[in-house]
């Protein structure tokens, strides 16, 4: 009878065991789902360098910016000469550019969206190719100026923060390495050395914590997706505002420069100019187009609102850009802007590097120019229009190459996640310029530096020859005085 009881009793006490497992599983179900959600990680790098370009895309849409798109980067001189002096052409290009630049953040934003909990998260490209071609935001991602100034500031806020942690974890790594070194060789005073670097380890190590607590490094893929993708939307909403684009995908421009507020941008304001009376640019379409033919130019054209601005970014077959000539020509323009500067310091050899770097069909027109043309260059009139011909070539060609440099340094692989340090748009380039154009600019520049390095060269050989002679009457006159002595 003891025995029965005793097994009574472990029956009960198992039976109440479980009980207790049972009631107390699905908490712990939900507790883990909360410790599984997985944040970004060291992708908050990446993330930081897309926040980056965005904050760089929205500054590049204030009504600051873009007037001084219309007024200033679609006046260049050299872009109405060699690239076009059709407005509506320059303004298309500029839109069709910061929409490109907007669908390769997206794509990255896309990858992300991928690993998000939310199921309208991982459908943002699906969402956002519906948005740019209908406009209908179902989840309403599309913010109110406020509130994305109130996203920027939070975004900025963890780039500095994130570009801190990466510094942080770099002198992480030195220590680390350091302290390796150290225990791998015999010094004077290495225990005392060990025990500093394991001692700024530690710290090191808390401050890196830290960091990443506060950094997108700690925030979940949910977090940074919703900010990337809002402030995509809402930027993508912007661009159509300012060109006055429809849904046929094209900015809706024409050569009028008459700006005005439409409906739309009531829900996007300027703060910097919503207040002011007497500013005339409101956030307003760029240049409003006729309603009656917006769509008429483009009725037999098909695909999504991206691919026909993708279309648009595309060089016709006369430019630099299609020849893929762009920044070949621009280091040149710039190697002849040197020279003609200090055509004295100019030598042979230069001149054949220089040389070698044309083209067979400026070396066909230049030769073409230069025939004829006799050895001598010491007229010092012919010479002075010639520098001031040379200066007002490159007064209007020299920054489109310069541009262009900039331009193209910004894309490469190495600076890909860091902050733009300007402006410049494609058209303000060499991409988009007409090539025979421009080589006929270039190969003046090259006549022009053949006269006056040649000037230059007899000038100095002359004033060479009239000091020798000079010297030797002196020469020649101590030596009778010695005589006569």
């Amino acid at each position: 009878m003891a025995l029965e009881a005793w097994l009574v009793k472990v029956k009960k006490t198992i039976s109440n065991s479980l009980d207790s497992v049972r009631a107390t599983a699905p908490k712990a179900a939900k507790s883990n789902s909360k410790i599984k959600k997985s944040n970004v990680g060291v992708l908050a790098f990446e993330i930081a360098g897309l926040m980056t370009k965005l904050l760089h895309l929205w500054k590049s849409l204030s009504d600051k910016n873009i007037t001084r798109l219309r007024n200033e980067s679609t006046s260049l001189e050299g872009v109405r000469k060699i690239v076009s002096n059709d407005e509506e052409f320059l303004l298309g290009l500029a839109c069709a550019e910061m929409v490109e630049n907007l669908r390769l953040v997206s794509k990255s934003v896309s990858r992300l969206s991928k690993k998000c909990e939310d199921s309208n998260l991982r459908s943002f490209d699906r969402l956002l190719d519906e948005f740019s071609n209908t406009g209908r935001d179902l989840h309403f991602w599309v913010l109110s100026w406020k509130e994305m100034e109130s996203k920027n500031s939070k975004m900025d806020r963890y780039i500095t923060i994130t570009a801190t942690l990466h510094r942080e974890m770099d002198e992480l790594l030195v220590l680390e390495n350091g302290l390796r070194k150290s225990l791998a060789t015999s010094t004077i005073n290495k225990e005392q050395k060990i025990i500093d670097l394991r001692e700024k380890i530690v710290w090191q190590k808390q401050q890196v914590k830290y960091l990443k607590e506060k950094s997108l490094w700690n925030r979940s893929f949910d977090t940074a997706t919703s900010l990337l993708g809002k402030s995509i939307f809402t930027i993508l909403a912007r661009i159509k505002l300012v060109f006055g684009i429809g849904h046929h995908g094209y900015p809706q421009i024409s050569l009028s420069r008459t700006l005005s507020l439409s409906v739309s941008a009531a829900v996007y304001p300027s703060q910097e100019h919503s207040n002011s009376p007497s500013c005339n640019y409101v956030s307003g379409p760029l240049i409003k187009g006729s309603n009656n033919n917006s769509d008429d130019h483009h009725d037999d054209d098909h695909g999504s609102f991206f691919e026909l601005n993708s279309k648009l970014m595309k060089p016709p077959s006369s430019t630099l850009g299609a020849a893929a000539l762009s920044l070949h020509y621009a280091n040149l323009i710039i190697v002849i802007e040197k020279m003609i500067r200090s055509p004295q310091l100019v030598g042979v050899d230069a001149r054949d590097d220089l040389y070698s770097m044309l083209p067979d069909s400026i070396r066909s027109s230049l030769r073409a120019r230069l025939k004829g043309v006799g050895f001598s260059a010491s007229d010092p009139f012919l010479a002075g229009e010639w520098r001031d011909a040379l200066q007002k070539i490159l007064e209007w060609l020299s920054p489109l190459a310069h541009n262009m440099i900039k331009w193209q340094s910004e894309r490469s692989f190495e600076q890909q996640n860091l902050l733009p340090k300007t402006n410049v748009l494609q058209l303000q380039t060499l991409y988009f310029a007409n090539q025979e154009k421009t080589e006929a600019a270039i190969t003046e520049l090259l006549v022009g530096l053949n006269y006056i390095w040649r000037f230059e060269r007899e000038m100095n050989a002359k004033a060479l020859y009239e000091c020798t002679n000079f010297n030797g009457f002196l020469n020649f006159q101590h030596k009778n005085s010695n005589k006569l002595g």
